[in-house]
């Protein structure tokens, strides 16, 4: 089963459009002068500029095997990529989230934990 990560919508004026959604109560996580990830609740909403990235619902992966074939590539935080299209030409991304060292070791130790 496909678990939404994001959905990625363009902009002509990035910090306009970051106002806007802050003031319907998202938050931002990151932005620089081409795209801006926020989010609210349970939702992230990239917003981009047309020329960095296209419009998209981006779908996470638990490993890279679960991608589709095609050239997967890195976005700059690490996290491993690779944009297609649907039936319908709608763009989608498939995206994977390496863990950090961090999360392995805490995994190894709750399976591990003896109460």
């Amino acid at each position: 089963m496909l678990k939404l990560d994001h959905v990625a919508l363009n902009v002509q004026n990035l910090k306009r459009a970051v106002e806007w959604y802050c003031s319907q109560g998202f938050v931002v996580e990151y932005q620089d002068d081409t795209w801006a990830m926020l989010k609210t609740q349970n939702l992230k909403l990239a917003l981009t500029i047309p020329s960095q990235h296209p419009a998209h619902i981006a779908f996470e992966v638990n490993s890279l095997d679960e991608m589709p074939p095609g050239e997967i590539k890195e976005h700059r935080d690490g996290s491993k990529y690779l944009y297609c299209k649907d039936s319908e030409g709608n763009v989608l991304e498939f995206i994977y989230w390496p863990k950090s060292q961090e999360d392995l070791i805490k995994q190894w130790e709750d399976g591990f934990h003896i109460p």
